[in-house]
């Protein structure tokens, strides 16, 4: 598991690996992801965008941003903490993914970065 703070939102991360399959005669390997997204700060916070760099070992990067995660846009009052699962395909047994969510603090109305911090992604059978 990989955590990170900023500005009193703590992000953690978990991976596992969903397994391979063909696709357009290429494999493809199946990574899930779950991110636990902590509010400790003093203030109620929403997440209305995220944006994701999803790397693989073959120098492939996908650039991924959209509106909130999972189709929501969750709202963390201080003390909550908010969970979802998602995952990605790579073509090569390891990567990595990064990123940051766009928030609010709905006390100062000012919008903020949070940084995901870079998780590895890699298949138990590649590893030696």
């Amino acid at each position: 598991m990989v955590q990170q703070v900023t500005r009193g939102i703590k992000i953690s991360v978990e991976t596992t690996y969903e397994g391979s399959f063909y696709k357009n005669y290429k494999i493809q390997y199946a990574f899930g992801y779950t991110v636990t997204i902590e509010n400790q700060s003093k203030d109620s916070v929403q997440l209305n965008a995220r944006h994701w760099e999803i790397l693989d070992a073959l120098n492939n990067i996908e650039i991924v941003s959209g509106e909130g995660v999972i189709g929501k846009k969750p709202v963390l009052k201080p003390g909550e903490s908010y969970t979802y699962s998602s995952g990605c395909l790579l073509t090569s047994p390891f990567g990595a993914m990064q990123g940051h969510y766009n928030m609010v603090n709905f006390t100062t109305t000012k919008n903020f970065k949070v940084t995901i911090p870079t998780f590895k992604l890699s298949a138990p059978f590649a590893i030696n």
